[in-house]
């Protein structure tokens, strides 16, 4: 075990910081840590203040954000030559108590993350622009199998399967724009000079061609037209899937997003999530191909898969406010 002394503040910091660094709808970044010394554990949190209620009522997004940052704990660990011992769900009877990480010398142990992907953590954005021409699709059997080694499966669906799941996540934009309750809670999340959110630089144009029904942030209401671009003829869509719909599956699948997120900014490719779809049960049900069995399992996340620039930054929390003071 690693002994107390190890645990230093910077230690703290750099663990938090790369937690916070991950991807979480709206940038919401719901997550609080709070560190035992005794142990050498660290116990990861939910912060449901944070979370988007009209959006995500059940907290499945809000479990996927948690568990992306909870990868990046991993890999930091990892990268600084420590093992990262993870119990998920230690607390059944506390909804907000995660996941306990004890972190121990030496970097063996299952599924231990590649500490070379401590360097595209830091690079890692979410891009909301027009990916070029370059194929990307032989680099997906290597997200495929990062997701695989996270217990969740990227599965990629063919030219029908891929206009069905653009045209779903079209509707769900429609009903976005008709729903007061949600369009405000998103509207909200754009923010400029905090540490959270979405900054209005980031948030890229809409598609001109109508084929990538990108989410508009700010809505029918917007007082500026919203700027439009040439999305790529025939985009690449992948879906991030788990066999069961639990909250540990949720957290499954967060890992496994960064994992697959991480490996591909390491290659230079870039992923833009399209979550509107997710957000109304019966528009996720049908994203499932009807055709598919039931080992098809859940669809946790939608994926845009290409080559581009990597977009705008967007702003992150200190670790000090994130982490929870000893009592």
């Amino acid at each position: 075990m690693v002994t107390t002394h190890a645990l230093t503040a910077a230690t703290l910091t750099t663990l938090v910081e790369a937690a916070s660094a991950a991807p979480s709808l709206h940038n919401s970044q719901p997550w609080r840590f709070r560190l035992d010394p005794a142990t050498a554990t660290l116990h990861l949190r939910a912060a449901p203040e944070r979370g988007l209620p009209h959006i995500d009522p059940l907290g499945r997004a809000l479990h996927l954000s948690v568990g992306a940052a909870l990868f990046n704990v991993r890999t930091a660990a990892a990268h600084l030559g420590w093992r990262a011992d993870v119990t998920l769900l230690p607390e059944p009877r506390e909804p907000r108590a995660m996941a306990t990480i004890a972190l121990s010398a030496g970097r063996d142990g299952p599924a231990q993350p590649d500490p070379d992907l401590h360097a595209a953590l830091w690079r890692r954005h979410t891009s909301r622009l027009p990916f070029t021409r370059r194929p990307a699709a032989p680099r997906v059997a290597e997200l495929a199998r990062a997701a695989e080694a996270e217990g969740a499966t990227l599965v990629v669906p063919d030219a029908v399967g891929t206009a069905r799941v653009l045209r779903l996540t079209a509707e769900a934009e429609r009903r976005d724009a008709r729903d007061r309750a949600r369009r405000a809670e998103t509207t909200s999340w754009v923010r400029r000079g905090t540490g959270d959110g979405v900054p209005p630089e980031a948030l890229g144009p809409g598609d001109a061609n109508g084929r990538v029904p990108t989410r508009d942030f700010a809505g029918p209401d917007a007082r500026q037209p919203r700027p439009s671009a040439a999305f790529e003829e025939r985009p690449l869509i992948a879906l991030l899937t788990t066999r069961h719909d639990r909250r540990v599956d949720w957290l499954r699948a967060g890992q496994a997003l960064e994992r697959a997120w991480l490996t591909a900014t390491a290659r230079a490719l870039r992923l833009a999530p399209l979550h509107q779809a997710l957000e109304w049960p019966d528009l996720r049900a049908a994203l499932v191909d009807p055709a598919a069995s039931d080992a098809a399992g859940f669809v946790q996340l939608v994926v845009r898969i290409g080559y581009g620039p990597a977009g705008v930054p967007s702003p992150r929390r200190s670790a000090w406010q994130v982490v929870e003071r000893q009592s």
